[in-house]
């Protein structure tokens, strides 16, 4: 039975969000899927919007470019929801029913009521990591934020392994023949600036994807959200 996966990734310039999709959709590749990656931004600076879209599946994939209807959107930084940094508005757009969220953020987000009753309606499943201190603590740059959010996607989907994720790592930043866009490259040169060796830099960024698998907490509303009213959420662990 075919199974496709859309993964519409939201953040700003200089979060990595190109790469994660990137390192991505080649792990599905290794791992003998289909995948398709597809970034999309405007102006390609620090803190500007930023977007990437992965399809993921078990059989040849037709589409191309942005991804209206995901089935997972993950949100690389708070102000993609809180200033409406973000292409598409709101930021769950088109997400299909029973779909997932991952939020990069210490502490659940206060989210209007109309967002939350949209959200409740559609049975959204709504998961918060602290990306952005994991990445600091185990990898020692908040550089490797990107990768704690795959570490979370990891903990919420079975769609690649860890292995394939690593040998995609090693790929990426070991002298592989990939051609990034200038800025893209500019932040993978930063990146590996921050380790001696390309093997400390697999390696530190594998123990944060790890890291950041276990540390998901999922969020349930507290109430049901009524008459546009604004309601909390509780971690259920």
């Amino acid at each position: 039975m075919s199974e496709k996966i859309s993964i519409r990734m939201s953040g700003l310039g200089g979060q990595g969000v190109v790469t994660a999709a990137h390192i991505l959709g080649t792990a599905a590749t290794r791992d003998g899927k289909e995948s398709t990656v597809n970034p999309f931004f405007g102006a390609e600076k620090r803190l500007a919007p930023a977007e990437s879209y992965v399809r993921i599946s078990t059989e040849r994939i037709y589409e191309r470019g942005e991804v209206l209807f995901p089935n997972i959107i993950m949100i690389f930084h708070p102000d993609v929801i809180t200033l409406g940094k973000c292409y598409t508005m709101p930021f769950f757009d088109g997400l299909q029913p029973g779909g997932k969220v991952l939020i990069n953020a210490d502490a659940p987000l206060e989210l209007n009521g109309d967002d939350l009753e949209k959200l409740t309606q559609l049975n959204a499943q709504i998961y918060y990591i602290p990306a952005t201190s994991i990445a600091v603590e185990v990898g020692g740059t908040e550089l490797s934020t990107n990768m704690a959010m795959l570490g979370g996607l990891m903990g919420i989907a079975d769609l690649v392994s860890y292995e394939a994720l690593k040998e995609s790592l090693q790929e990426r930043f070991g002298g592989s023949k990939f051609i990034a866009s200038g800025t893209t490259a500019a932040l993978d040169d930063v990146l590996k600036s921050k380790y001696e060796k390309v093997a400390q830099l697999v390696e530190k960024n594998t123990e944060v994807i790890e890291k950041a698998a276990v540390a998901v907490k999922k969020y349930h509303f507290s109430s049901q959200a009524e008459g546009g009213r604004e309601n909390n959420c509780v971690c259920c662990g």
